[in-house]
């Protein structure tokens, strides 16, 4: 399939008002065919940060093996999809509100599967407090940290303290010796390898390094997976998942024979940071449009709003990008700005006000946060509008 043009996209934006945020189903489909490819027969649990609408989530879903399960950021969104008829759900952050616990509790006990995260005996206890009241038995994920320090360096992220498989194996212990609580699976996020890109333009040094402290972290991870997953099993922990990757190490992690799954999320909608991968390349299905309502001078048009920058450390990286008419660039100066977004280019025809400039987020599911729905397209044609979590009323942090 080749990639849409500025002058189709214009052609079936032109009686939408701008700005407004779209999703691209032909190219989501030839995402989601690619993403079947890599994970290898693996099940491919659905990231729900990087998708944050409920139609956009069932849709991949519905087509099938090996899409189940949803990853979700926090309790009260895994509460929500519940509601909407979701299931399967894994709750990827430790939750300490003994509010949000005793919700889950209430689903669970109706028997919504729901999973919550934990990495520390007072996880465990905080929520086996509340499932003991509420007259019910948790499941829970044990989160192994597999990050890799080095003097001077810690390449990964810095979530779970368990970076020794005997504090691995207490807390899973720990986990056993409660009435109200049970162990439901291991998730090992590796993401230095997962997010971190190693094509980055004009970067060949750092791309260098961080190529070779993937390799060194592939290897790494998958060793300390299986012996740990082993170390469990051989204690008598009985296992529903092993749940590991990203979109950035999908086909790496999928090779592991100890991992049962692994989540997906960014690279259904391919945003701009997942462009610096050298290992894949996903299409940009999703992005928005601003309409042009200034023309300073020739060459710069000036268009409301825009100012979508994406969470992590400040950078020009982390700035939506022009991505149609292409070869249209942010001004240095000003980049996206809040009520008005400058652009440069210089092709032909001239742009006219009113004229729509499409743009890619840096990141994948934060663009739902400023738009209450996806404009659908199959086809170079509007086919429906999706509802976002905002669209939906819900904004979950």
């Amino acid at each position: 399939m080749s990639q849409p043009s500025y002058t189709d996209y214009k052609r079936w934006s032109s009686r939408l008002s701008k700005p407004f945020a779209y999703l691209d189903l032909d190219l989501l489909e030839e995402n989601m065919r690619k993403i079947r490819e890599a994970g290898g027969g693996k099940r491919i649990r659905l990231a729900s940060k990087s998708l944050r609408s409920v139609p956009v989530i069932r849709y991949i879903l519905d087509s099938g093996d090996p899409f189940r399960g949803v990853m979700c950021y926090a309790a009260e969104e895994a509460l929500f999809l519940a509601q909407r008829g979701l299931d399967d759900l894994l709750v990827a952050y430790p939750v300490w509100d003994a509010g949000a616990i005793r919700a889950v509790a209430a689903v669970v006990k109706k028997g919504a599967s729901l999973t919550l995260m934990v990495d520390c005996p007072e996880h465990v206890d905080r929520i086996a407090a509340v499932a003991r009241e509420e007259g019910t038995v948790l499941p829970v994920c044990l989160d192994m940290d597999l990050s890799v320090s080095f003097p001077g360096l810690h390449f990964g992220v810095h979530r779970s303290p368990l970076s020794s498989q005997e504090d691995f194996l207490r807390v899973a212990d720990h986990i056993r010796q409660s009435e109200h609580v049970r162990l439901d699976g291991v998730m090992g996020y590796e993401a230095q390898v997962a997010g971190v890109g190693d094509r980055v333009p004009g970067q060949p040094l750092k791309n260098g390094l961080v190529r070779l402290l993937k390799r060194h972290s592939v290897r790494r991870t998958a060793r300390l997976r299986k012996e740990w997953v082993s170390a469990l099993r051989n204690r008598g922990h009985q296992l529903r998942f092993i749940n590991g990757g990203g979109t950035g190490s999908l086909r790496e992690t999928a090779m592991e024979e100890t991992v049962t799954e692994v989540t997906v999320g960014s690279g259904f909608y391919a945003p701009l940071l997942f462009d610096h991968y050298r290992s894949f390349r996903y299409r940009p299905a999703a992005g928005f449009a601003l309409a042009v309502t200034r023309k300073p001078k020739p060459g710069l048009y000036t268009c409301s709003g825009g100012g979508f920058v994406a969470s992590g450390a400040a950078g020009p990286d982390k700035l939506p990008r022009p991505a149609l008419p292409e070869g249209a660039r942010l001004t240095p100066l000003e980049g996206a700005g809040e009520v008005q977004t400058p652009v440069r280019w210089e092709g032909s025809p001239e742009l006219e006000l009113g004229d729509p400039i499409f743009f890619r987020h840096a990141k994948a599911g934060e663009l739902c946060e400023h738009f209450r729905e996806l404009i659908v397209v199959s086809g170079r044609n509007v086919v429906d509008r999706f509802p976002t979590y905002r669209g939906e009323g819900r904004c979950f942090l």
